[in-house]
């Protein structure tokens, strides 16, 4: 079983970018999906992006909110998966979660979380 560590989070302002890492150990990501969500106080966990690099196209998936704003992307030698996230809004304040699964669809139906990297975009 595959172990994530999510990190980068921070305060920024809006506008701002920040990279989140996830870690991984134990296993190597590249025969996984991987997917970050968020979670806002008072508000249920969200899907943000995804990357399954098993098909031809790359295999990248945003939520309609951070399309073109947020970049998902993979490092193999560091066996790590990335979130670059430019034109942050208050909106995008959230702790941010990795998970990974053998599908997207086993991604999305996580129900083992870390602790997440909290991101605060305020003025």
């Amino acid at each position: 079983q595959v172990q994530l560590v999510e990190s980068g989070g921070g305060l920024v302002q809006p506008g701002g970018s920040l990279r989140l890492s996830c870690a991984a150990s134990g296993r190597t990501i590249s025969n996984y999906a991987i997917g970050w969500f968020r979670q806002a106080p008072g508000k249920e966990r969200e899907f943000v992006a995804g990357i399954d690099w098993r098909f031809s196209f790359g295999g990248t998936y945003y939520a309609d909110s951070v399309k073109g704003r947020f970049a998902i992307s993979r490092d193999n030698a560091e066996n790590t998966v990335y979130l670059q996230m430019n034109s942050l809004k208050p909106v995008d304040t959230a702790i941010y979660y990795c998970a990974a699964g053998s599908t997207m669809a086993a991604v999305r139906g996580n129900t083992d979380w870390g602790r997440g990297t909290q991101v605060t975009v305020s003025s």
